[in-house]
Order: C-alpha cells, then structure tokens, then sequence
C-alpha cells in the first residue's frame, strides 16, 4: 500500500483548441473534467497500474462525494480531512502538438486545525509502505507543512518522498526525506542558479543529497530525467504521439515508488510510466505498456555535457 497525501486537490477542467492566441476566441474540441491534484494523480497512476493507493485529502461534503465517486472508479482507497471551503478547479488548455498552457486557481483556505487534521490522516496510514506528498499548500497553510510533516514520520528517511515547489521546498532542505522529486525550474529555485546542462543538475542535486535526502529525482521534460543517490542515472524515453504533459511528473514519481523508490530499475520505470502519462488526453493517465518499457532508456554514463534547455 502506498498512501499519497494532496494538501491542495483541484478539479481538473481539460479543454482542447486547435491553436491557442492571447485576446481570440475558440470552439474547443473536447472538454474533460477529472478529480486531481498531484497527490491525486500519483494514486490514480498506481491504481491503474494495480499498486494498493490510498489518498488522503481536504474536501468538503460535495467535493468528496466527486472525488469518491472517481477514485473508487480507479480503485483508490479515499480518506478526506472535511474542510469548509470548496476544492479549487484548475484550467488546461490543450494544442495539437501537446503543448499544454495552465491556469491554476489558490485553492481554499485552510485553519491551524484543518491542516494538523490532514497531516495526522497522512502520517498515521496504516500499512502503508510509502507516503507520497504532492503539490502546492493551500492558502494559509503553513509554508513549513513538508518540513513538519517529514519531522512527524519516524522513518521519513526511508518512506517518504515529497514532490513540491517554492517557499515549502525550500524549507524542506536538510530534513531527511527518502525522495525528493523537483523539475527543472523548481531546481533553479532551489538553487538560485542557472541549470544549462545535465551536469549542472547533477551538482545541484548531489549538493541537495548531501544535505538530507536520500536521492534526488529530477524531471527534465523531453530531455529525460536525473536521479542522484547512492548512484547517479540518467534516462530518457522516445515519445511520439504527445497528447498531454500534465500528469506526467506524477506518474514518473509513481513509477519510481512503485518499483522500490531507488537505483536505476526505478528510475526506469518511472520513465515508462510518464511516457503513458503523456499519450493520455486527460490527468487520468493510462496503463504502461510493453512498448512504453522498450522506449526508456537509463544508463550510469551521464551525458554531463547535454544541454537541457532550448
């Protein structure tokens, strides 16, 4: 069983439009509207491909009746902290080629007590194997929520990854955590330097190591992934028919956790994984397939030199 934990969920609104232009109007081709939240898509992604999930979340009685309905559907166990506010929805437009453009609504207000509640469904999930933390806080909460929540877990060293951004990443450096999973751009934050090359990410990720988490799995869009640990691998994956990057970054995080959460096997299939991610139209994702697998490839020899931007 693996326990994901979504302090900020969203209804996901999904619209494709044949091109997208600032102040035009259009007719979008298809409309889809999923229960997410990345905590959210990583549950779904290990249910799809049967891994026990359990999803903890804030919602309030109309949302959770939504979010329910939906995961029960994927075979996802829910567990909702009652809320007062409504679940934010969130927008993504898009274009043929995949490119998606994202509008992200704040999400609903949280009290001291409502994410205490939260944090203790999260952290006293029994049975769970791992817990997954995903995505942005709510307004008011606690910019330290990651950090106490990694200080709440005993063995967060060994069980818990975290995949966020900004201020409550920032915070989380130096507290052990099992995984920590950042993209390109929450890298640069994090370190406040300029990441042109695969080698510029492994420093930067290897300095994040050495100062508390076990490994560093680092999303670099169509330019593959870095994982830094005990070992260092790189990997990339051969997609041709991009339908929608959302998600993408989850279900790579799934994968990994899913396939033991360590070394290069994990690395690759969490590679197989975003590569099924990203032919789904929706959130949602779809089942990785042989041909998904035979698309990864991962190797210790790290192209240190390899750009990883345009």
């Amino acid at each position: 069983m693996i326990t994901t934990l979504t302090p900020n969920p969203s209804l996901d609104r999904t619209l494709r439009v044949n091109a997208l232009e600032r102040g035009s109007v259009y007719r979008a081709s298809l409309v889809r509207v999923e229960c997410a939240g990345k905590g959210v898509n990583v549950a779904r992604a290990l249910a799809v491909n049967e891994h026990q999930a359990r999803a903890v979340f804030p919602a309030n009685d109309d949302d959770l009746a939504l979010f329910d309905a939906a995961l029960a559907a994927t075979g996802v166990t829910s567990h909702a902290v009652r809320i007062r506010g409504s679940v934010r929805t969130n927008i993504t437009v898009v274009e043929p080629d995949g490119t998606t453009t994202k509008i992200n609504e704040p999400g609903p207000e949280l009290d001291a007590a409502e994410a205490a509640e939260l944090m203790r469904a999260a952290v006293t999930g029994s049975g769970s194997d791992w817990l997954i933390a995903s995505g942005s806080l709510a307004p008011r909460t606690p910019a330290d929520f990651y950090t106490q929540l990694a200080e709440s877990l005993p063995d967060a060293a060994q069980r818990l990854a975290v995949d966020s951004s900004g201020e409550p990443l920032e915070l989380l450096i130096g507290t052990p955590c099992a995984v920590v999973k950042p993209n390109l751009s929450e890298l640069v934050g994090l370190t406040r330097q300029q990441m042109c090359t695969v080698g510029d990410v492994v420093d930067a990720a290897r300095d994040l190591r050495d100062r508390g988490w076990g490994s560093v799995l680092v999303s670099l869009g169509r330019f593959g992934a870095v994982l830094v640990s005990d070992e260092i691998s790189y990997g990339t994956v051969s997609v041709t028919d991009v339908r929608n990057t959302v998600g993408a970054g989850d279900a790579l995080l799934a994968g990994f956790i899913a396939a033991g959460g360590r070394g290069s096997a994990a690395l690759a299939e969490g590679l197989a994984w975003a590569s099924a991610a990203v032919r789904s139209v929706g959130t949602a994702g779809t089942r990785v397939s042989l041909d998904d697998r035979r698309a990864v490839a991962v190797s210790p020899c790290v192209p240190r030199e390899l750009p990883v931007e345009e």
